[in-house]
């Protein structure tokens, strides 16, 4: 799988991107990730990437013409069936979750452009992006962050990523719980500043074991996330 970004901050994510499991993706050939710097398509000596919106109002808009060459000079090469998914980071777009995690897993190329200013001119949108995608119900200073959320929960689901690939069909919102928040974990000690470990997940029967996980699951989403049970 190749992930492309296009930002205007590509040396933000050599730290995140080599480190950990992000990076243990590309040394095994998993995964090729493509950093590509807004500012290098940019217009005349200072390499202008935005301008003033139409209508006016504050702030700056990155301009369409040159997102649409550095996602060109990404694309390639390209054709009609294997063009990159492009994902846009946006405040207003659609919130990500795990089921958009896994979905982008299919893709042989995803591109993701990292919003900035007051936000991407409307027809570079409507003619280049597939998805607009947002982490949240908040405003950050540009799409590096949630990009960085975006690709590190979608590259630890591609198969073999992970050492136990078993490790994600427990965890909080992955599809073998249906959006149930994930059981509570422990290990060792047994006891902990006047705390033990439950009794039934020392006793060594599975049955029990998978039940109490389960009630603990049910129990937790209605405390945390109750929203979720009702959807």
């Amino acid at each position: 799988m190749k992930i492309t970004v296009i930002t205007l901050f590509p040396e933000i994510f050599e730290p995140v991107l080599n480190t950990s499991i992000l990076k243990r993706a590309k040394d095994k050939g998993l995964v090729e990730y493509n950093l590509l710097d807004l500012r290098q398509f940019g217009e005349g000596k200072h390499q202008v990437v935005d301008d003033r919106p139409f209508g006016g109002g504050p702030g700056m808009v990155l301009k369409p013409d040159v997102l649409a060459k550095a996602w060109q000079a990404a694309a390639k090469p390209q054709t009609a069936n294997h063009k990159p998914y492009t994902i846009l980071m946006s405040a207003s777009g659609f919130p990500f979750k795990q089921s958009k995690a896994q979905k982008f897993t299919q893709f042989d190329h995803l591109m993701i452009v990292c919003g900035h200013y007051e936000g991407v001119d409307q027809r570079f949108v409507e003619t280049y992006v597939d998805e607009e995608i947002s982490i949240g119900d908040y405003v950050l200073t540009g799409g590096e962050l949630p990009a960085m959320v975006v690709i590190d929960a979608t590259v630890r689901l591609i198969p073999k990523v992970l050492k136990k690939e078993a490790a994600t069909e427990d965890e909080s919102f992955a599809k073998l719980n249906a959006g149930i928040l994930e059981y509570p974990q422990y290990t060792r000690p047994e006891s902990f500043e006047n705390s033990r470990v439950p009794k039934v997940l020392l006793s060594g029967n599975h049955q029990q074991i998978a039940h109490w996980r389960k009630v603990q699951s049910l129990e937790k989403t209605q405390k945390i996330r109750p929203d979720l049970l009702k959807s």
